[in-house]
């Protein structure tokens, strides 16, 4: 029988062989978007326009519009020397990433291929990377901390397993810093990184200065510069995504950090409005905000494993309720807000405590720790409703005794707030120190 199959399958083969190509040609390219007939692709499916032989191999497109006419596709590389009637070939499969424990310490592009001059990858195989969100019904809830390494946020914004938090603020507030420094002290098994649309100056500065060797030993970074096509940018995000997914699948707690969830919006943007899409809120045309959910749907706890996500988002001249950050809200399960006045007074991390949340950190968080945190939290508040009295000096003493500690202890409070870039306490340590500090303010 085992015979009789394989000269079954060897005659699938050379059929599949003498079938003749078809082979379709480019109408217009107009923009960044490239209109094509004659080929017979599915939406995500994958194109080569130009001959292999004499272009250089030609250019990898994937088809984001269909029509009875033809298809739309995107570039995944330059359009230089496309024109119209050149030749059009399906390749029959979609975009995939590669998986497995081989990828930990190296730097991928947008599409999977390696850039760190390290050889070939050790990838245990290959998957499609468009995939599902968890089964709402079957994720595991996250009941679990996840210790960060950073002081202010395993304290007072406790972050759990399978949570996705977003990292709020306007450009060079810290984020990337904040990022490398959790990479480098949390208390997950593997990190996955992904730099969307960084700029191309900054990446060897962020993996040899901010990441460091140690931290990239358990790391793989995807970069997508902010010259790389639209469609490279906007698939770098899922890629980085389906691999932290499969390290999930085989029972890991993985974090994967994204940089910046605002120029994964931007890029499917320009898409959108390539192909036709009407312009929407502010220009984002409808499916930004589709394709934002289903990115963000994707992290979380499985069935086994999980995949904590910390996306930033770049909000625009630092308004907190523009549309993406106010989209990304409303999915994600809490947010940090970093301040542009707490950096430019060099406090790192320029974290605004009471304007971040955590929407399980009661679930991760003991009856006591909630209590000492909501203490701590209490006399900030206080501190912060009678700033503009002291600034005139017309507060009095004793008028309010929270308002006494925040000022008695002013310096200790925004000593347990800091911490060096370089710094990594272990969350046991940090709740200790904020207990006797707790302690000393008298309010607990």
């Amino acid at each position: 029988m085992s015979a009789s199959l394989t000269r079954s399958t060897r005659w699938q083969t050379a059929l599949g062989a003498a079938a003749p190509e078809r082979v379709g040609t480019v109408r217009t390219v107009v923009g960044l978007s490239v209109e094509v007939a004659g080929v017979d692709c599915p939406v995500g499916g994958l194109v080569r326009i130009g001959d292999p032989d004499t272009d250089g191999g030609g250019v990898l497109a994937e088809v984001v519009a269909t029509t009875r006419d033809g298809a739309r596709c995107m570039p995944l590389g330059p359009l230089d020397g496309l024109r119209a009637g050149t030749p059009v070939r399906s390749l029959g499969r979609s975009l995939t990433a590669p998986v497995g424990y081989g990828l930990l310490g190296r730097v991928l592009d947008g599409l999977g291929r390696p850039i760190d001059g390290k050889g070939p990858l050790a990838a245990a195989g290959s998957v499609p990377v468009a995939g599902t969100a968890p089964n709402a019904m079957t994720r595991a809830r996250v009941d679990t901390p996840l210790s960060l390494g950073v002081r202010v946020m395993d304290t007072l914004t406790a972050v759990g397993r399978g949570q996705r938090m977003g990292l709020f603020a306007g450009s060079g507030v810290g984020k990337s810093s904040l990022l490398s420094m959790i990479a480098r002290g949390t208390d997950a098994e593997l990190t996955v990184i992904a730099l969307v649309g960084e700029r191309g100056r900054e990446v060897r500065e962020f993996l040899e200065d901010d990441l460091g060797p140690e931290g990239l030993a358990r790391s793989v970074v995807v970069v997508a510069t902010s010259d790389e096509p639209a469609l490279v940018r906007l698939r770098s995000a899922f890629l980085a995504t389906r691999i932290a997914e499969s390290f999930r699948d085989g029972g890991a707690d993985v974090v994967l950090m994204m940089d910046s969830l605002t120029r994964v919006a931007m890029a499917q943007r320009e898409i959108g409005l390539s192909v036709g899409e009407p312009p929407a809120t502010r220009g984002y045309p409808p499916s930004t905000f589709s394709v934002l959910a289903q990115l963000l749907e994707r992290a979380g706890t499985g069935e086994t494993g999980s995949v904590t996500g910390l996306y930033t988002v770049l909000v625009d001249g630092d308004d907190h309720n523009e549309p993406v950050a106010d989209a990304a809200r409303s999915i994600l399960d809490g947010h940090i807000v970093l301040d542009r006045k707490l950096a430019t007074a060099g406090h790192f991390p320029s974290i605004d405590a009471l304007g971040s949340i955590s929407r399980v950190a009661s679930r991760v968080t003991t009856r006591d720790q909630k209590g000492l945190a909501t203490a701590l939290r209490t006399v900030m508040a206080a501190r912060r409703q009678a700033q503009d009295l002291l600034d005139v000096g017309a507060y009095a003493a004793g008028t309010n005794p929270l308002v006494d500690a925040a000022v008695t202890h002013a310096d200790e409070i925004d000593d347990f707030l800091r911490q060096g870039m370089d710094e990594q306490v272990p969350a046991s340590d940090s709740w200790q120190r904020l207990a006797r500090l707790v302690g000393r303010l008298g309010v607990a």
